[in-house]
């Protein structure tokens, strides 16, 4: 009886595997040359990219501290940053740097002007944190 069993189940596995087989076939396919490289629709390519939102990081300095160090901040805590008072703020979209900019208020709010675009000719730096985008 456990012979008959055993025999039973191997059958079972051979055809599902035989089955699996046959229903995994691979045919080869040929593409035709796509025809015309023009742009379709209204406003060709990069046109809705134009009006879309990103955020901008404005990074004044950055410090490294220990976790110790950090659990132990409380207000009128102070952070020293990594560059001085008259160096640039540089500019960020995601991780990427993109330009520098001096510190400025306009309307008793914090504004940057732009000082240096960093171009495609010149390296951009990536940094290894995100700036905070809030």
């Amino acid at each position: 009886m456990a012979d008959t069993a055993q025999a039973t189940e191997e059958k079972s596995e051979a055809t599902q595997d035989a089955q699996a087989d046959s229903k995994t076939q691979v045919q080869s396919v040929e593409f035709s040359e796509a025809v015309g490289a023009e742009p379709t629709g209204p406003g060709g390519s990069v046109n809705i990219l134009l009006d879309m939102n990103i955020f901008v990081s404005a990074v004044i300095g950055k410090t490294e501290m220990s976790v110790r160090r950090l659990l132990h901040l409380a207000p009128n805590s102070v952070l020293k940053l990594d560059k001085s008072i008259d160096a640039p703020v540089d500019l960020y979209i995601k991780d990427t740097k993109f330009a520098t900019g001096n510190v400025v208020a306009v309307d008793g709010r914090f504004a940057v002007k732009i000082k240096q675009i960093i171009g495609l000719g010149e390296p951009a730096e990536k940094t290894e944190e995100t700036p905070n985008e809030e």
